[in-house]
């Protein structure tokens, strides 16, 4: 038998020109769009630099007439000082951070097994329930207050804070865009789990969620901003000094010598500051959010 011997092919001698790829072409209605872009982008910021810059004025000079970027007594956190003096940062912050991470894991965990449920399983009374989340996107929060706060006096929650979670862990908008997400997933590949033997909710842990890291990713981000912005139903559900979230808390911090422009600019620029570093670490996730999943009116 003959044998077959294996010849290495001889190595190139040059090397292939590296492809560059071309430049995008600067259009004159791209920079126009740039333009209009950046002229927004500094209207945008143009509010945010101004209560920065009046936070850390005297309130002898945020108060006066003349505006200036430069007060003439020179820059002090006197604000700030006063704030943390006169009201319990720390305990706030942490009331509203563990209400706002506890809203938003019960929001994901019922809205994906509804809308796993919408979006798989054929039952009676579908599309009736279907209509019902749709209409329910338009109903405005504050309509709900009365009922869900005769609802709270009745299950004995109030000044808890169960009173300030349960009634923000339902987001009809989001269980439709959910929805609207695993209708997109093939069922092909549910079809093959089944055929192997697994379970319906064998399926949704293993194959839905771990396809659906983005849009989770996208809602967690917008409850969890919402539940943490929220004052309203926080302010009526709460009396406790104790419990209360960091945008009531700083309301209760009041002077008896009228409007303190410094003080409340410092205020709103301590609640703002966890939703900055938020947009900072996952502006990816937020603006592929709001690009994907149709969000930004919600």
């Amino acid at each position: 038998m003959a044998t077959q011997t294996l010849t290495r092919p001889a190595p190139h001698t040059a090397t292939a020109p590296a492809t560059r790829k071309p430049r995008r072409k600067i259009t004159a209605g791209r920079a126009a769009v740039t333009a209009v872009a950046a002229l927004l982008a500094v209207l945008w910021l143009v509010p945010f630099a101004w209560a920065t810059v009046t936070a850390f004025k005297s309130e002898t000079d945020a108060a006066a007439s003349e505006v200036s970027w430069f007060p003439p007594s020179g820059f002090t956190a006197d604000a700030f000082v006063r704030v943390f003096q006169d009201g319990n940062i720390p305990l706030w912050t942490w009331n509203s951070l563990y209400t706002s991470a506890a809203i938003t894991v019960i929001t994901l965990v019922t809205s994906a097994l509804v809308a796993y449920a919408l979006s798989r399983i054929d039952f009676r009374g579908k599309r009736v329930l279907m209509t019902v989340i749709i209409a329910s996107i338009i109903i405005p929060p504050p309509v709900l207050m009365i009922p869900l706060f005769y609802q709270m006096v009745a299950m004995r929650m109030i000044d808890t804070p169960w009173a300030v979670i349960l009634p923000q862990v339902i987001h009809p908008a989001m269980v439709f865009v959910l929805k609207k997400f695993f209708d997109q997933i093939p069922r092909e590949l549910e079809e093959a789990a089944v055929m192997d033997g697994a379970s319906r909710m064998r399926i949704f842990i293993q194959i839905i969620l771990p396809l659906s890291r983005p849009i989770l990713a996208a809602v967690a981000i917008f409850v969890f901003i919402s539940a943490w912005n929220n004052f309203l139903w926080p302010f009526i559900s709460t009396n406790d000094g104790s419990i209360l979230t960091l945008p009531v808390g700083l309301q209760t911090i009041k002077s008896a010598y009228g409007i303190q422009y410094a003080q409340n600019m410092a205020s709103a620029l301590l609640a703002a500051l966890p939703l900055i570093l938020v947009f900072l670490f996952f502006q990816r996730q937020i603006i592929k959010g709001v690009a994907t999943t149709g969000l930004a009116g919600t």
